[in-house]
């Protein structure tokens, strides 16, 4: 059935305007003020701000770690994303076989059950000419970007030749390479000398890997991409420096672009020193309030193309069930870490609240334009990541994905109001302005007032085609 959405503002990354939007098959057909169309369904959103779907361009779901998995699996992650205005996602596809279209099939078959739509990055974590010779095929499969580590040694680290020639290989097949850039070496030595003087509690996870680590890889890490004619793209940056230098490389016209999350910019590694200090341990950790000015700072002034979330949730406590969906689950989290901060495993809950806690804090604060915010949370991912103008935006001939947004609505947030399948949310208690009413995903309404009418399954697979530099 047609649906024409009337009497709202639409907003898009480079302008805010009323108008009205006629959906047929999907798609929106036609854009305009003063839209007729009998037989349409009408949506009225007076009042409301019309703002493309959000693009979470960093999630982690159903990921295996320290001896449990993320506690959102394609379903449930997918669905707590609807609620928070976002309608597109990204996952990562681990490397766990050197057949990396195996990998992608057995992604595959997990992220079936997405209720959002949905794709993935691919991590190379190990690297041979077998690889090498896979790599330049992977977009034929709709995967255009790849992830790679400076830390996690022995694990998922490539050493920096491997990195680089990943990334001439890369480069070539105009698939984007993004980097987790922390000092693995030095990460290594410190938790070493903290384990033996017995200093296991949650703020030694920050205090092991040091802000100045990320500094020296982040741009070790471009110049690697700039040495290998590869475009780089720094994930989920988290301190100051890192800040400077992406500016350094971008002011001189090459092409390096970067990611920040919410918890970056609203907390601080002191969250660490509270006696549930592990809700907020994360790989990288919170730096200082001036690092996350600094951040805020980065993405005002454009250095930072995207605001992602890093979504990988865990439950403080799994020994004690939570209700989802009716049914009890209970899943080993952060208590396994208990007396160890390694052992801890690493991540946030954060999908759904990525847009409305930053619209609290950014839009609403008159520090950003609300063009600036679809330009940061779907536009920028959507043409980096070849997307575009499928998503991010609103468009004729651009999928429908909306999200009806009263800019007035004042919610009570926290756990009971977020969708994610864990026991906690680090925004308990914040009060917020500005939140989705209503969520449709190509054209489909999946989310209104609160209420899920979306279904597992729901979302496609989406195959991606080579991005833009920003």
């Amino acid at each position: 059935m047609r649906k024409l959405f009337k009497n709202g503002t639409v907003v898009t990354a480079d302008s805010m305007k009323p108008a009205d939007i006629l959906v047929e098959d999907e798609k929106i057909s036609a854009l305009g003020e003063n839209l007729l169309c009998e037989d349409a369904e009408i949506i009225d959103a007076a009042g409301m701000l019309i703002l493309p779907g959000g693009v979470d361009a960093h999630v982690h779901l159903d990921l295996p770690m320290s001896g449990t998995t993320s506690s959102d699996d394609h379903y449930t992650g997918t669905k707590a994303a609807a609620f928070g205005g976002t309608t597109t996602v990204i996952d990562f596809i681990s490397q766990d076989d050197h057949d990396l279209f195996k990998n992608i099939d057995a992604w595959q078959a997990k992220a079936a059950k997405a209720a959002v739509d949905i794709s993935a990055h691919a991590n190379i974590t190990y690297y041979d000419d077998k690889v090498a010779e896979q790599l330049k095929d992977l977009p034929k499969a709709g995967v255009t970007s790849i992830k790679v580590f400076t830390a996690y040694n022995g694990r998922l680290r490539l050493d920096d030749g491997n990195i680089f020639k990943a990334m001439r290989v890369a480069g070539n097949a105009g698939i984007l390479t993004m980097v987790h850039a922390e000092n693995g070496d030095v990460i290594e030595v410190l938790i070493a000398e903290a384990l033996q003087a017995g200093k296991k509690s949650p703020i030694w996870h920050a205090r092991t890997r040091p802000g100045w680590g990320e500094v020296e890889a982040s741009l070790r890490s471009q110049a690697l991409g700039i040495m290998a004619d590869a475009p780089v793209y720094l994930v989920h940056m988290n301190v100051a420096g890192e800040v400077d230098q992406l500016a350094y490389t971008r002011e001189r016209g090459l092409p390096c672009m970067g990611e920040t999350c919410p918890q970056y910019l609203f907390f601080t590694e002191k969250e660490l020193e509270r006696p549930d200090g592990a809700k907020w341990i994360c790989s990288p950790p919170m730096r200082t309030e001036a690092d996350g000015a600094r951040l805020f700072q980065g993405l005002e002034n454009g250095t930072i193309q995207v605001l992602a979330t890093d979504h990988c949730p865990f439950f403080f406590d799994g020994s004690q069930p939570i209700l989802y969906e009716g049914q009890p689950v209970a899943i080993p989290g952060k208590e396994l870490g208990k007396g160890d901060f390694t052992k801890i495993p690493n991540g946030l809950p954060g999908i759904g609240d990525r847009l409305p806690v930053f619209w609290t804090h950014a839009v609403d604060k008159v520090l950003i334009s609300p063009s600036q915010f679809v330009a940061l949370t779907a536009t920028n991912p959507a043409k980096i990541f070849g997307l575009y103008p499928q998503k991010g935006t609103i468009a004729v001939g651009s999928d429908a994905d909306l999200a009806l947004w009263d800019p007035t609505l004042k919610v009570d947030y926290g756990v009971r109001v977020a969708q994610h399948r864990t026991d906690y949310n680090l925004y308990e208690g914040w009060q917020l302005k500005g939140f989705p009413r209503q969520v449709f995903l190509r054209g489909e309404l999946i989310v209104k007032d609160g209420h899920w009418s979306g279904r597992r399954g729901g979302g496609k697979l989406l195959k991606r085609k080579s991005g833009e530099i920003l």
